[in-house]
Order: structure tokens, then C-alpha cells, then sequence
């Protein structure tokens, strides 16, 4: 808040002006931006994660093969919802800092360290970026690799 003096004469009988002071407050000093607190939740930086890893080139997938068989079942129930963004990533959010933990799956024949190192940085560029949080760590764990001859797990439907 800031402060203003504001000082007025007054005069009693005798002809003697005095000095008297009054304190005013100005209202709504300083950088609206700088007024309040944004908080962002865990999902939120996860789905900026979720996608960030999934544009890396030899990134087949994200999470394990239990979590995206669920997810398979769960796209194709009625309502079910969208294919999850989030699936693969988990992210610890405080009030100024971030960490987050990614399992994915890497194409078979692309360079591991390539790839893990190529994810780390588009996700703490995507994360820091539309969240202003500051990175502190992204651990990656591959869980599998994506031969070129083996079938998709998710499979097209078939017509009935």
C-alpha cells in the first residue's frame, strides 16, 4: 500500500496556524499482476507434459503396457472419454517448482539417451513456458519397445 501526507492549515483564535496532519491510503497500489496467487494443478502439467513427450520423434507411447491396455478398454466404452493425455505422466506441483515422472515406449532402432534427452527438454521448454514453474527434474523410464513387426494393442474395431 502506499502512503500520502496530506497537511492542511488551521487556525484557532489566536491567529496562530498550526500544522495538522492526516494519513490517507491510496487503494490498489502497485502491478495488478502482483495481486493475488494462480495455483495449478497436478493435471494441468500433465497434459502439457503428456503432449510435449508425445511430439518427440521415436516416442511410440506413453505408459505401461497395463495402464494403456485399461485405456484401450476404457476409449472404447461409450462415455468413456478421449484417449488420456495424461496417461504415462505424473507430476508433483508446488507453489514455484515442478517435478515429473513419464514412462514411455520408444520405437524400436532409435537411440534411447537420443530420445529421453530430446523429451526432457521439450517438456521442461512446454511446462516452464505455459506455466511460468520452474522444472527441477524429469524422470523418464522406458517400459517397452515397439518392434516394427508386432500388432498394435489397440487395434482398429471391427465392423459388426
Amino acid at each position: 500500500m502506499t502512503e500520502t501526507t496530506n497537511r492542511t492549515q488551521t487556525s484557532d483564535g489566536d491567529n496562530d496556524p498550526s500544522v495538522q496532519t492526516r494519513k490517507a491510503t491510496r487503494r490498489g497500489g502497485g502491478d495488478p499482476a502482483t495481486r493475488g496467487r494462480t495455483t495449478i494443478a497436478d493435471g494441468v502439467v500433465e497434459k502439457i507434459a503428456g503432449l510435449a513427450a508425445r511430439d518427440v520423434l521415436g516416442v511410440h507411447a506413453m505408459g505401461s503396457g497395463l495402464s494403456r491396455t485399461f485405456g484401450a478398454v476404457r476409449d472404447r466404452v461409450p462415455g468413456g472419454g478421449a484417449k488420456s493425455v495424461t496417461r504415462g505422466v505424473k507430476a508433483e506441483v508446488g507453489e514455484v517448482q515442478t517435478a515429473l515422472d513419464l514412462e514411455i515406449v520408444v520405437d524400436y532402432g532409435v537411440s534411447i539417451s537420443d530420445v529421453a534427452r530430446a523429451v526432457r527438454e521439450n517438456v521442461v521448454a512446454a511446462v516452464e513456458r505455459m506455466t511460468g514453474l520452474e522444472v527441477v527434474e524429469v524422470n523418464i523410464a522406458v517400459s517397452d519397445v515397439k518392434l516394427p513387426d508386432e500388432e498394435e494393442e489397440e487395434p482398429e474395431p471391427r465392423i459388426q
